[in-house]
């Protein structure tokens, strides 16, 4: 790249607490006094969002360099400029550093100015914090800790504001809570394009709500819950669910379309109370969208299947993982190629995808491919391909350019009875090839839901769901990112890859894969946008894969097998 292209960042120098330090021009007081150690209180900064200035918290004491009667900068003794000190506190959020600045973060004045603030926040604020949502990450708690007086001189009656509204089907507001800090109205303006909230009334009866007929609504919501620095906005779905003190955080990443927003997953005792964004500033910034965040309930459901079923006479009978494992390699094996066709989901992991690939060359059928899943998708995060691993479907050689292109010669095969055994992964089959799937002798299901396919099912397996499993897959940028397991599947349910590798065996033999990390390392050697990298080297942040520009991707070089179609 050329040096006209790459231009140098230019340094400046910047006192702070008596030491000099050097930022990039262009960064704000407050970011420069974070990296350098020194954080300063805020509530309404936030670095995705625009700066007001209205919370006063981040006040500091700051000068500029003293100019002599030339006008030029006096130096000191330590050959940098001697600084003329603002006789008044500043804000630190709304103006970038500059040449020769001086800044002090802990003076007196600066202690002062935060007591005094913090007086000034609490005076009408409820003393109900046992009680609130928040508790445990509120920043006004914390700071009232940090950098509060420990008393107040305020002797009148507190204000009393609207408590429990609902502002949206997902949000609720207790508004005397609010210190008015707008970091909700910023985002709905600034991110999420719908200007929905703003104060009314003045002074101390100031609050926030939805403009007339209109409610906050937007898919986005529930990240005004994020960035509410104290327990103002709530979420309707986790409020008074559990205190976040109990909860374990998984790094892990959303799985509802093909964008894979980072997320934190939140559970405890083999149960996810919520799911929240994780910064991530190469896929989703901070946020991430209501309908992502929310999809996780079915993890719960009391429906989950959790044991192995055989069809029998009188049904479905519950039996053990390798009977049913047995049982279904050696009636898979009755079969010749091209009269067994597999429909595996979109939304598997690379290396369970990479399975099911290697699974179709050992029973010799090319007759596979994964169901589409679209759905309107909007500017900002949602993208109208639900699934959240198609570029590594297509990576694996599990489906072309054209994501289900073979899904109508399956049905038709299945219509002449041509295709006699069916193995349906993760998906249901019923809702894209219909009254069909009846004509097939053998049905091999697994799923974490009951569905029409699993109902017809002839061996049912239970699996899996996203928070309960490892793997990696890459989003619709082709960027490779790293699944983690936050809870343990329910009953005797297994890992999706465990079983597609133990059906793999069964038909084929055993092929040397013990750990998931030894799906990945072949996926390493045979795909080459993989060469190199390892789940570890993954890293929480994810991975940019260097992918061919074309529509399709070049199948993975895994064991020879003969292909048939009916």
């Amino acid at each position: 790249m050329s040096t006209e292209t790459t231009a140098k960042v230019q340094l400046l120098n910047v006192q702070i607490d008596g030491v000099w330090l050097q930022f990039p021009k262009g960064t704000r007081v407050i970011e420069a006094c974070n990296q350098s150690g020194k954080f300063i209180p805020r509530y309404c900064y936030h670095p995705k969002l625009s700066s007001p200035g209205n919370c006063r918290m981040c006040l500091i004491e700051m000068g500029m360099p003293k100019m002599g009667p030339d006008r030029k900068p006096v130096i000191g003794a330590d050959g940098k400029s001697e600084i003329a000190w603002i006789p008044r506190p500043q804000i630190s959020c709304a103006q970038d550093i500059a040449e020769g600045m001086g800044i002090r973060t802990d003076s007196a004045m600066v202690k002062e100015c935060r007591q005094g603030v913090m007086e000034f926040l609490l005076i009408n604020h409820p003393l109900d914090c046992p009680i609130c949502d928040q508790a445990g990450e509120c920043q006004l708690q914390e700071f009232s800790v940090d950098y509060g007086n420990g008393g107040s001189r305020f002797l009148e009656h507190k204000v009393k504001k609207p408590k429990r509204v609902e502002v949206g089907p997902r949000v609720t507001l207790d508004a005397e809570r609010c210190v008015l800090c707008s970091r909700c109205i910023r985002f709905m303006q600034e991110v999420a394009h719908d200007d929905v909230l703003g104060f009314v009334d003045r002074g101390s009866f100031s609050t926030i709500a939805c403009h007339p007929d209109r409610t906050l609504d937007s898919n986005y919501s529930l990240n005004t819950v994020d960035i509410c620095p104290v327990g103002a906005l709530t979420s309707t779905d986790f409020r008074f669910k559990m205190r976040v003190w109990f909860l374990k955080e998984t790094k892990s990443f959303c799985t509802s379309c093909a964008t894979g927003c980072n997320t934190l997953i939140s559970g405890r005792e083999n149960i996810v109370y919520r799911q929240t964004p994780r910064e991530n500033n190469d896929v989703n910034s901070i946020w991430m969208c209501d309908y992502g965040r929310l999809n996780f309930h079915y993890l719960q459901s009391p429906e989950r299947l959790t044991n192995p079923t055989i069809k029998g006479a009188s049904g479905n009978e519950i039996t053990q993982w390798e009977i049913a494992l047995s049982r279904a390699a050696s009636e898979l094996k009755r079969y010749r190629g091209g009269e067994v066709a597999i429909i595996a989901s979109g939304s598997f992991t690379n290396e369970e995808l990479f399975l099911t690939r290697r699974l179709s060359e050992a029973l010799g059928t090319s007759l596979l491919d994964i169901v589409p899943h679209n759905a309107a998708g909007d500017k900002i995060l949602l993208s109208p391909d639900r699934n959240a691993n198609t570029a590594g479907a297509r990576l694996m050689g599990v489906t072309g350019g054209v994501p289900g292109s073979l899904l109508g010669l399956i049905s038709s095969g299945l219509k002449k009875r041509t295709i006699k055994a069916l193995i349906v992964l993760g998906e249901d089959a019923t809702k894209v090839i219909g009254e069909e799937i009846a004509n097939a002798e053998l049905i091999v299901a697994m799923n974490i839901l009951p569905n029409g396919t699993t109902k017809l099912a002839h061996l049912l397996f239970p699996s899996a769901g996203f928070a309960e499993k490892r793997g990696s897959m890459v989003n619709k940028n082709g960027r490779l990112q790293r699944l983690n397991r936050a809870i343990q599947p329910p009953g005797s349910a297994r890992d999706d890859w465990e079983i597609i590798r133990d059906l793999l065996q069964g038909v084929s033999g055993d092929n040397g894969i013990y750990m998931i990390e030894d799906v990945f390392k072949q996926i390493a050697t045979s795909v080459p946008a993989f060469a190199g990298l390892s789940l570890s080297k993954i890293g929480d942040l994810g991975v940019q894969l260097k992918l061919d520009t074309g529509e399709g991707a070049p199948a993975p070089k895994t064991s020879s097998a003969t292909a048939h179609t009916p």
